[in-house]
């Protein structure tokens, strides 16, 4: 989803909790092995759906007069207005679900980091924003896109290891983490 071009996938949950893309079954909810790029999928889709949500409007003064209608000749030189395609209500609950596991880390920065990438940013923006060097927020990035994955496939973690120590324990685990690693 990080491309130039987003591609929409129709992926939903069935009455029987499997996951369901383009009209097949792809493994029940409680067979999902999640990895770090599945779990970075799901953050690009999240980051997506608060995208195309309506925004948030606060009560305010209105008006009672009737709209205007502008003419060809107001019209001409102006920049349109996107159009918004409303999320759909599967979509809106995966990205609540994906908000309280980006909730549940423990350091404000690797959240600020994982939002940032999931939004498209780019990592000298990012570097920029959390006052860290390239190399740093990449490892600060994959260590929380493992705790999460880790969560989610109910293996314990446990809070005494270090970063270093997840990481090396990542990069032994090489196939499953080769993307981003």
């Amino acid at each position: 989803m990080t491309g130039a071009a987003l591609t929409i996938s129709t992926c939903d949950r069935s009455d029987a909790g499997s996951i369901v893309c383009n009209g097949r079954t792809i493994a029940a909810a409680n067979e999902i092995h999640w990895t770090a790029s599945l779990v970075q999928e799901r953050l690009e889709e999240a980051a997506d759906v608060l995208k195309r949500l309506p925004p948030v409007k606060v009560g305010r003064y209105f008006s009672v007069w009737p709209t205007i209608i502008p003419e060809f000749s107001d019209l001409v030189g102006r920049e349109p207005e996107p159009i918004r395609f409303c999320p759909s209500p599967a979509a809106i609950s995966r990205m609540e679900e994906t908000v309280g596991w980006v909730l549940e880390l423990d350091d404000h920065l690797d959240t600020k980091i994982l939002w940032m990438r999931a939004f498209g940013e780019r990592w000298k923006k990012v570097c920029a924003e959390v006052g860290l060097a390239r190399p740093t927020a990449a490892l600060r990035w994959t260590y929380a896109l493992a705790v999460i994955a880790w969560r989610l496939n109910g293996k314990p973690f446990s809070e005494r290891l270090s970063r270093n120590q997840v990481l090396a324990i990542i990069r032994s685990k090489k196939a499953m983490w080769d993307k981003y690693v």
